[in-house]
């Protein structure tokens, strides 16, 4: 058989492996596809993503159902005031053996894990918010002076309350830029909740079933890597990234009256992993704009800053991205 031949087997596998995980996913979570979607997006490039709702959007749900069915360690952690960073990392704890010699012995945190939500993270203070920042950008956590490497994949889901901000400690723009993703996630509509009532408030719950191991997942994170990136996609990428920033030449009166910083480099390079990482959810043979499109505003809406301009007149940064995305080529 030619390889070629061997090329397109492959690609026919993880276009079916795909569909199983979207058709699995649908048993537990009703509706919200654009936000599962961008979930998987966020799964296959490796990207660590932070996703914002008001309380009771099922967000837990969303991730620990991801997990399970993706065959992954998953690990919920509640963030408050009074978390400390051993509480994540893990710590040494002083054992007593049958012979009376005492020793340190290393107990893990739940950072240990594939999948990881971070419930609340800006209600914990910047010293906790740091030691999950680490381990998110190094793979690696560092603990009673040893590094520790992390098993692989690792992801961090992080969420934020957009509704409450006493007591929390936001986190700044620096950190934002390590979330590959930024997920609003808005209320179902009426049909959908709907049948969320059907599904689950009866005597028993739908549950979603395992389809991949790690191994698995790591195969289909490699061949995201895969898709063709045209010439032009990669043009539109640098339009787009270069018109958000204010002093460039490609930024015209809107972005300089109501953008105080641009996206940097990383958005150009998380965009590009991110059409990629669509194309292939969607079956696609290569990336194209409409991919580009519709990744623009998760990964562009943490990274583009308003200034007071927009806060006065009401303009949003979602706004901004929309403006930019509608003069792609």
């Amino acid at each position: 058989m030619s390889t070629t031949a061997n090329s397109q087997q492959q690609w026919e596998k993880v276009r079916e492996t795909v569909a199983s995980i979207r058709q699995e996913t649908a048993k537990v979570i009703v509706g919200q596809e654009n936000v599962v979607e961008q979930m998987m997006v966020s799964l296959l490039c490796r990207g660590h993503c932070l996703v914002e709702g008001v309380p009771g959007l099922a967000k837990t749900l969303l991730v620990s159902t991801l997990g399970k069915i993706l065959g992954l360690k998953f690990q919920r952690i509640q963030f408050t005031p009074d978390l400390m960073p051993t509480d994540i990392v893990g710590s040494e704890i002083l054992q007593v053996g049958g012979d009376g010699k005492r020793s340190f012995d290393f107990t893990p945190g739940p950072i240990f894990s594939n999948l990881i939500l971070a419930d609340e993270i800006n209600r914990t203070p910047p010293k906790t918010q740091a030691a999950l920042l680490e381990a998110m950008q190094e793979k690696q956590v560092t603990a009673a002076g040893q590094t520790r490497h992390l098993e692989e994949p690792f992801i961090v889901f992080a969420t934020q309350n957009p509704i409450e901000h006493e007591g929390t400690y936001p986190l700044p723009e620096a950190q934002l830029d390590r979330f590959f993703f930024n997920i609003l996630i808005d209320y179902p509509t009426i049909d959908e909740e709907e049948e969320i009532i059907l599904r689950t408030t009866g005597k028993s719950s739908p549950e979603a079933s395992a389809l991949l191991d790690q191994k698995g997942l790591i195969e289909l994170q490699d061949a995201a890597l895969e898709v063709p990136l045209p010439d032009n996609v990669v043009k539109a990428i640098l339009q787009l990234v270069h018109s958000s920033r204010p002093a460039s030449d490609k930024a015209d009166d809107y972005v300089k009256n109501y953008v105080g910083w641009g996206a940097g480099p990383r958005a150009s390079q998380c965009l590009a992993r991110a059409v990629r990482a669509l194309a292939l959810l969607r079956g696609e043979s290569s990336a194209s704009i409409a991919e580009l499109r519709d990744v623009a505003h998760p990964v562009l809406r943490h990274r583009v800053v308003s200034n007071y301009n927009a806060t006065g007149e009401g303009v949003s940064v979602d706004d901004i991205i929309t403006r930019l995305v509608g003069k792609i080529g």
